[in-house]
Protein backbone atom coordinates (compact mmCIF):
# COMPACT_ATOMS: atom_id res chain seq x y z
CA UNK A 1 0.00 0.00 0.00
CA UNK A 2 1.25 3.22 -0.78
CA UNK A 3 -0.15 5.36 2.07
CA UNK A 4 0.30 4.60 5.83
CA UNK A 5 -3.01 5.17 7.32
CA UNK A 6 -3.04 8.34 9.12
CA UNK A 7 -6.03 10.28 11.40
CA UNK A 8 -6.07 13.66 9.99
CA UNK A 9 -9.04 15.80 11.68
CA UNK A 10 -11.64 17.82 9.87
CA UNK A 11 -8.95 21.13 9.13
CA UNK A 12 -6.90 18.55 7.67
CA UNK A 13 -9.84 17.34 5.55
CA UNK A 14 -10.79 21.10 4.75
CA UNK A 15 -7.81 22.98 4.19
CA UNK A 16 -4.20 22.44 2.73
CA UNK A 17 -5.20 19.15 -0.01
CA UNK A 18 -2.54 17.86 -1.39
CA UNK A 19 -3.05 18.07 -5.02
CA UNK A 20 -5.35 14.76 -6.29
CA UNK A 21 -3.84 12.10 -7.42
CA UNK A 22 -5.66 10.97 -10.08
CA UNK A 23 -8.07 12.79 -12.25
CA UNK A 24 -8.90 13.18 -16.32
CA UNK A 25 -5.27 14.22 -17.01
CA UNK A 26 -4.00 10.43 -15.48
CA UNK A 27 -6.55 7.91 -14.87
CA UNK A 28 -6.16 4.59 -17.04
CA UNK A 29 -8.44 3.77 -19.84
CA UNK A 30 -11.77 2.02 -18.97
CA UNK A 31 -12.83 0.13 -22.18
CA UNK A 32 -14.84 -2.55 -21.27
CA UNK A 33 -15.27 -1.89 -17.53
CA UNK A 34 -18.56 -1.18 -16.58
CA UNK A 35 -19.72 1.33 -13.53
CA UNK A 36 -23.04 2.67 -11.62
CA UNK A 37 -22.72 6.05 -10.24
CA UNK A 38 -25.51 6.73 -8.07
CA UNK A 39 -26.52 10.63 -7.97
CA UNK A 40 -24.80 10.57 -11.26
CA UNK A 41 -27.23 13.65 -13.00
CA UNK A 42 -25.45 16.55 -11.05
CA UNK A 43 -22.76 17.67 -8.43
CA UNK A 44 -19.83 15.38 -7.98
CA UNK A 45 -21.60 12.18 -9.42
CA UNK A 46 -22.14 14.04 -12.58
CA UNK A 47 -18.11 14.88 -12.83
CA UNK A 48 -17.40 11.46 -12.29
CA UNK A 49 -19.77 10.13 -14.65
CA UNK A 50 -17.87 12.50 -17.22
CA UNK A 51 -14.66 11.23 -16.71
CA UNK A 52 -15.15 7.80 -16.68
CA UNK A 53 -16.87 7.98 -20.10
CA UNK A 54 -14.12 10.30 -21.15
CA UNK A 55 -12.03 7.10 -20.32
CA UNK A 56 -14.22 4.88 -22.40
CA UNK A 57 -16.54 3.31 -19.58
CA UNK A 58 -20.11 1.90 -19.56
CA UNK A 59 -21.34 4.34 -16.58
CA UNK A 60 -24.73 4.00 -15.76
CA UNK A 61 -26.41 7.03 -14.44
CA UNK A 62 -28.95 6.17 -11.30
CA UNK A 63 -31.37 8.48 -10.54
CA UNK A 64 -35.09 9.55 -9.66
CA UNK A 65 -35.42 11.06 -12.70
CA UNK A 66 -35.67 10.26 -16.15
CA UNK A 67 -35.81 14.00 -17.26
CA UNK A 68 -32.97 14.96 -15.50
CA UNK A 69 -30.60 12.07 -15.87
CA UNK A 70 -30.79 12.04 -19.50
CA UNK A 71 -30.25 15.92 -19.95
CA UNK A 72 -27.27 15.60 -18.07
CA UNK A 73 -26.05 12.52 -20.57
CA UNK A 74 -26.63 15.15 -23.06
CA UNK A 75 -24.76 17.73 -21.60
CA UNK A 76 -21.91 15.07 -21.34
CA UNK A 77 -22.31 14.21 -24.75
CA UNK A 78 -22.47 17.52 -26.09
CA UNK A 79 -19.13 18.81 -24.19
CA UNK A 80 -16.95 16.33 -25.28
CA UNK A 81 -17.81 16.83 -28.58
CA UNK A 82 -17.99 14.13 -31.69
CA UNK A 83 -14.47 14.47 -32.89
CA UNK A 84 -13.17 12.06 -29.99
CA UNK A 85 -16.33 10.31 -29.38
CA UNK A 86 -15.43 7.53 -26.46
CA UNK A 87 -16.03 3.75 -27.34
CA UNK A 88 -18.29 3.68 -23.72
CA UNK A 89 -21.62 4.75 -23.12
CA UNK A 90 -23.99 6.62 -20.93
CA UNK A 91 -26.98 4.87 -19.61
CA UNK A 92 -29.46 5.77 -17.48
CA UNK A 93 -31.03 3.54 -15.07
CA UNK A 94 -34.03 4.25 -12.45
CA UNK A 95 -33.36 4.81 -8.68
CA UNK A 96 -35.21 5.98 -6.27
CA UNK A 97 -33.31 5.43 -3.09
CA UNK A 98 -36.39 6.72 -0.84
CA UNK A 99 -38.45 4.32 -1.80
CA UNK A 100 -37.43 0.49 -1.02
CA UNK A 101 -39.35 -1.53 -2.77
CA UNK A 102 -38.76 0.12 -6.08
CA UNK A 103 -34.97 -1.14 -5.51
CA UNK A 104 -34.81 -4.76 -6.36
CA UNK A 105 -36.71 -3.89 -10.02
CA UNK A 106 -33.62 -1.36 -10.43
CA UNK A 107 -31.44 -3.88 -9.68
CA UNK A 108 -32.99 -5.74 -12.24
CA UNK A 109 -32.99 -3.66 -14.74
CA UNK A 110 -29.07 -3.34 -14.90
CA UNK A 111 -28.78 -7.19 -14.64
CA UNK A 112 -31.02 -7.84 -17.75
CA UNK A 113 -28.73 -5.33 -19.39
CA UNK A 114 -24.99 -6.03 -18.59
CA UNK A 115 -23.16 -9.21 -17.57
CA UNK A 116 -20.48 -7.03 -15.25
CA UNK A 117 -20.13 -4.36 -12.44
CA UNK A 118 -16.66 -3.20 -11.88
CA UNK A 119 -17.40 -0.43 -9.73
CA UNK A 120 -20.47 0.68 -7.76
CA UNK A 121 -20.02 4.02 -6.26
CA UNK A 122 -22.62 4.85 -3.65
CA UNK A 123 -22.55 8.86 -4.47
CA UNK A 124 -26.33 9.68 -4.34
CA UNK A 125 -27.21 10.99 -1.30
CA UNK A 126 -29.51 13.84 0.88
CA UNK A 127 -28.12 16.27 4.07
CA UNK A 128 -30.10 19.13 6.06
CA UNK A 129 -33.96 17.62 4.89
CA UNK A 130 -36.51 19.52 6.80
CA UNK A 131 -37.43 17.85 10.38
CA UNK A 132 -39.90 15.10 9.37
CA UNK A 133 -39.12 14.35 6.07
CA UNK A 134 -39.51 10.63 5.29
CA UNK A 135 -39.21 7.48 2.93
CA UNK A 136 -41.84 6.38 1.09
CA UNK A 137 -42.23 3.12 3.42
CA UNK A 138 -42.04 6.04 6.49
CA UNK A 139 -37.95 5.67 7.53
CA UNK A 140 -36.23 9.21 8.59
CA UNK A 141 -35.09 10.24 5.13
CA UNK A 142 -31.22 10.58 5.78
CA UNK A 143 -31.14 7.06 6.87
CA UNK A 144 -33.24 5.22 4.21
CA UNK A 145 -31.71 7.28 1.13
CA UNK A 146 -28.13 7.91 2.29
CA UNK A 147 -27.95 4.06 4.08
CA UNK A 148 -30.63 1.46 3.86
CA UNK A 149 -31.28 2.23 0.59
CA UNK A 150 -27.57 1.84 -0.74
CA UNK A 151 -27.50 -1.31 1.41
CA UNK A 152 -30.38 -2.51 -0.62
CA UNK A 153 -29.15 -1.72 -3.78
CA UNK A 154 -25.67 -3.00 -3.34
CA UNK A 155 -27.30 -6.10 -1.72
CA UNK A 156 -28.62 -6.89 -4.96
CA UNK A 157 -25.70 -6.07 -7.06
CA UNK A 158 -23.19 -8.48 -4.94
CA UNK A 159 -23.62 -11.49 -7.20
CA UNK A 160 -22.60 -9.51 -10.17
CA UNK A 161 -19.57 -7.30 -8.63
CA UNK A 162 -18.91 -10.96 -6.93
CA UNK A 163 -18.97 -12.87 -10.33
CA UNK A 164 -16.67 -10.00 -12.05
CA UNK A 165 -14.13 -10.15 -9.19
CA UNK A 166 -13.54 -13.94 -9.84
CA UNK A 167 -13.00 -13.31 -13.31
CA UNK A 168 -10.88 -10.01 -13.01
CA UNK A 169 -7.20 -8.80 -11.44
CA UNK A 170 -7.36 -8.51 -7.75
CA UNK A 171 -8.36 -5.22 -6.07
CA UNK A 172 -10.10 -4.10 -9.55
CA UNK A 173 -14.07 -4.49 -8.33
CA UNK A 174 -15.10 -2.08 -5.92
CA UNK A 175 -18.03 -0.76 -4.05
CA UNK A 176 -17.02 2.61 -2.62
CA UNK A 177 -19.53 4.16 0.16
CA UNK A 178 -20.24 8.01 0.64
CA UNK A 179 -19.24 9.33 3.98
CA UNK A 180 -18.46 13.17 4.68
CA UNK A 181 -16.13 15.25 7.06
CA UNK A 182 -19.24 15.81 9.11
CA UNK A 183 -18.88 11.76 10.65
CA UNK A 184 -16.25 13.64 12.88
CA UNK A 185 -17.42 16.97 13.28
CA UNK A 186 -21.27 16.05 14.06
CA UNK A 187 -21.84 12.72 15.18
CA UNK A 188 -22.84 10.98 18.44
CA UNK A 189 -20.27 9.18 19.80
CA UNK A 190 -18.99 6.02 18.24
CA UNK A 191 -20.74 7.01 15.35
CA UNK A 192 -24.30 5.55 15.66
CA UNK A 193 -25.85 5.09 19.21
CA UNK A 194 -28.18 1.69 19.17
CA UNK A 195 -31.37 1.27 21.18
CA UNK A 196 -32.33 -2.24 23.14
CA UNK A 197 -33.34 -3.57 19.94
CA UNK A 198 -30.15 -2.31 17.91
CA UNK A 199 -31.95 0.23 15.89
CA UNK A 200 -30.66 3.63 15.18
CA UNK A 201 -31.26 6.53 18.13
CA UNK A 202 -31.72 9.09 16.10
CA UNK A 203 -32.52 12.32 16.97
CA UNK A 204 -35.46 13.40 14.89
CA UNK A 205 -35.20 17.34 15.62
CA UNK A 206 -31.45 17.97 14.48
CA UNK A 207 -31.24 17.17 10.85
CA UNK A 208 -27.30 17.83 11.35
CA UNK A 209 -26.83 15.37 13.22
CA UNK A 210 -29.39 13.00 11.34
CA UNK A 211 -26.95 13.14 8.51
CA UNK A 212 -23.74 12.60 10.54
CA UNK A 213 -25.15 9.39 11.54
CA UNK A 214 -26.10 8.73 8.73
CA UNK A 215 -22.70 9.28 6.98
CA UNK A 216 -20.97 7.18 9.98
CA UNK A 217 -23.64 4.24 8.75
CA UNK A 218 -21.67 4.40 5.33
CA UNK A 219 -18.47 4.04 7.06
CA UNK A 220 -19.37 1.27 8.97
CA UNK A 221 -21.31 -0.43 5.67
CA UNK A 222 -17.58 0.38 4.04
CA UNK A 223 -16.32 -1.96 6.76
CA UNK A 224 -18.72 -4.58 7.22
CA UNK A 225 -19.28 -5.29 3.38
CA UNK A 226 -15.17 -5.11 2.92
CA UNK A 227 -15.06 -8.16 5.84
CA UNK A 228 -18.20 -9.87 4.20
CA UNK A 229 -16.88 -9.97 0.59
CA UNK A 230 -13.76 -11.40 1.93
CA UNK A 231 -15.05 -14.58 3.75
CA UNK A 232 -17.72 -14.89 1.42
CA UNK A 233 -16.20 -15.36 -2.64
CA UNK A 234 -13.74 -13.81 -4.36
CA UNK A 235 -12.48 -10.27 -2.62
CA UNK A 236 -14.05 -6.82 -3.49
CA UNK A 237 -12.65 -3.28 -2.44
CA UNK A 238 -14.93 -1.55 -0.47
CA UNK A 239 -14.10 2.52 0.91
CA UNK A 240 -15.65 5.19 2.34
CA UNK A 241 -15.17 8.49 0.83
CA UNK A 242 -15.47 11.71 2.09
CA UNK A 243 -15.82 13.88 -0.93
CA UNK A 244 -14.59 16.95 0.05
CA UNK A 245 -16.73 20.45 1.60
CA UNK A 246 -18.14 21.37 -2.47
CA UNK A 247 -20.41 23.42 -4.26
CA UNK A 248 -23.44 20.96 -5.31
CA UNK A 249 -26.94 20.35 -5.14
CA UNK A 250 -26.39 18.54 -1.79
CA UNK A 251 -26.55 22.04 -0.03
CA UNK A 252 -30.39 22.40 -1.76
CA UNK A 253 -32.19 22.05 2.32
CA UNK A 254 -28.99 25.19 3.77
CA UNK A 255 -30.23 28.48 4.40
CA UNK A 256 -29.12 31.40 2.23
CA UNK A 257 -26.99 33.60 5.02
CA UNK A 258 -25.00 29.82 5.74
CA UNK A 259 -24.64 29.05 2.30
CA UNK A 260 -23.26 32.37 1.41
CA UNK A 261 -20.87 31.55 4.11
CA UNK A 262 -20.24 27.97 3.11
CA UNK A 263 -19.46 29.12 -0.66
CA UNK A 264 -16.53 30.65 0.51
CA UNK A 265 -14.33 27.55 1.93
CA UNK A 266 -16.57 25.53 -0.64
CA UNK A 267 -14.60 23.67 -3.84
CA UNK A 268 -15.86 23.03 -7.25
CA UNK A 269 -17.70 19.45 -7.55
CA UNK A 270 -14.39 18.37 -9.58
CA UNK A 271 -12.62 17.91 -7.01
CA UNK A 272 -14.99 15.18 -5.34
CA UNK A 273 -15.01 13.66 -8.20
CA UNK A 274 -10.98 13.44 -8.16
CA UNK A 275 -12.00 11.88 -4.69
CA UNK A 276 -14.32 8.83 -6.03
CA UNK A 277 -12.13 8.21 -8.85
CA UNK A 278 -9.43 7.47 -6.23
CA UNK A 279 -11.82 5.04 -3.94
CA UNK A 280 -12.69 2.95 -7.35
CA UNK A 281 -9.08 3.33 -8.70
CA UNK A 282 -6.35 3.86 -7.00
CA UNK A 283 -3.50 0.96 -6.54
CA UNK A 284 -2.89 2.55 -2.82
CA UNK A 285 -6.51 1.07 -2.04
CA UNK A 286 -7.17 -2.62 -2.34
CA UNK A 287 -8.58 -5.36 -0.46
CA UNK A 288 -5.90 -5.37 2.40
CA UNK A 289 -7.41 -1.72 3.28
CA UNK A 290 -11.09 -2.14 2.97
CA UNK A 291 -13.21 -0.15 5.14
CA UNK A 292 -10.57 2.42 5.24
CA UNK A 293 -11.98 6.20 5.16
CA UNK A 294 -10.72 8.28 2.02
CA UNK A 295 -10.00 11.83 2.26
CA UNK A 296 -9.88 14.77 -0.25
CA UNK A 297 -8.70 14.54 -3.24
CA UNK A 298 -7.51 11.19 -2.69
CA UNK A 299 -5.57 10.35 0.43
CA UNK A 300 -5.99 7.19 2.95
CA UNK A 301 -7.08 9.15 6.42
CA UNK A 302 -9.42 8.24 9.34
CA UNK A 303 -11.92 9.34 11.27
CA UNK A 304 -11.89 9.66 15.13
CA UNK A 305 -11.13 6.92 16.91
CA UNK A 306 -14.15 6.61 18.96
CA UNK A 307 -15.99 6.02 15.54
CA UNK A 308 -13.30 3.87 14.24
CA UNK A 309 -13.63 1.44 16.90
CA UNK A 310 -17.34 0.25 15.90
CA UNK A 311 -15.45 -1.11 13.16
CA UNK A 312 -14.09 -3.50 15.46
CA UNK A 313 -16.22 -6.69 16.81
CA UNK A 314 -16.88 -7.46 19.89
CA UNK A 315 -14.81 -10.19 19.80
CA UNK A 316 -12.23 -8.06 18.61
CA UNK A 317 -12.46 -6.08 21.86
CA UNK A 318 -14.23 -3.64 19.76
CA UNK A 319 -17.86 -2.34 20.16
CA UNK A 320 -19.29 -4.28 17.35
CA UNK A 321 -21.53 -0.84 16.13
CA UNK A 322 -20.97 -1.45 12.26
CA UNK A 323 -21.80 -5.12 12.61
CA UNK A 324 -24.73 -4.58 14.43
CA UNK A 325 -26.01 -1.39 12.10
CA UNK A 326 -25.30 -3.77 9.17
CA UNK A 327 -27.74 -6.22 11.13
CA UNK A 328 -30.51 -3.91 11.30
CA UNK A 329 -29.85 -2.57 8.16
CA UNK A 330 -30.94 -6.60 6.84
CA UNK A 331 -33.72 -6.46 8.80
CA UNK A 332 -34.84 -3.43 7.63
CA UNK A 333 -34.51 -4.47 4.36
CA UNK A 334 -35.75 -8.21 4.59
CA UNK A 335 -39.22 -7.54 3.27
CA UNK A 336 -38.15 -5.96 -0.26
CA UNK A 337 -35.42 -8.41 -0.68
Amino acid sequence: MGHALSRQGPLAQSFFIPKPPLSEKNLPDQTGKVCIVTGGNAGVGFEVCKILYQHNATVYLAGRSEERCKKAISSIVESIGSKTKPKGALRFLQLDLADLATIKASADEFLRQETRLDWLCNNAGVMLAPVGSRGAQGHELHIVTNCLGPWLFTHFLHPILSSTAAASPPNTVRVSWAGSVVIDLYSPKHGISLDSDGAPDLPLSDPQTLYAISKAGNLFYGSEYGKRSRTHGPSIVSTCFNPGNLRTELQRYVSPTRRFFQNLILYPAIFGAYTELYSGFSKDVSTETNGCYIGPWGRVLDVRDDVRASCTSVEEDGNGIAKAFWEWSARECRPYM
